[in-house]
């Protein structure tokens, strides 16, 4: 088990480190820039080229059974789900192979609204609450537990 963190605008580092530390399972932070990570040995960090979907590429590529993926990004998502890992938003909802269709969807009509409107005339997501790191912390535990279970 493993671990990948989508990690250039992950709210929920700190969260990731705590919980895998808990379970003993290993984190590999991906992004396209550096940064400091724990140094702790369940903890590695990967910096990608800031080439297009280059951290996405690489997380994407070992994306697998076994695997959690802390992303955002519902392309990515889609991908990981693809591969056979589960996937985890940092606002705690899971995408799963029931949901990613409509996301993507969702995901397309917002970008054909903001070409045809102007991003100014539509709203973003929410602001980060701490109900969302709340229910991200229960989330992961709870997916961790599960894949160790072999569930």
């Amino acid at each position: 088990m493993q671990i990948y963190v989508d990690a250039d605008a992950c709210p929920v580092k700190d969260e990731i480190y705590r919980v895998a530390y808990r379970h003993e399972i290993p984190v590999i932070v991906v992004s396209n820039s550096y940064f400091r990570v724990p140094v702790h040995p369940l903890v590695s960090r990967v910096v990608v080229s800031d080439g297009f979907d280059a951290a996405d590429d690489y997380i994407a590529e070992r994306a697998g059974a076994g695997c959690v993926i802390i992303t955002a990004d519902i392309l990515l998502a889609d991908r990981c789900i693809k591969a056979g890992a589960k996937v985890l938003a940092p606002n705690g909802k899971p995408f799963t192979a029931d949901s990613i269709g409509a996301a993507v969807a969702t995901r397309a009509i917002m970008a054909d609204l903001r070409a045809g409107m102007g991003s100014e005339n539509i709203g973003g997501p929410p602001p980060f609450s701490k109900n969302d790191r709340s229910r991200f912390l229960s989330s992961l535990d709870e997916m961790l537990v599960r894949l160790k279970r072999g569930a």
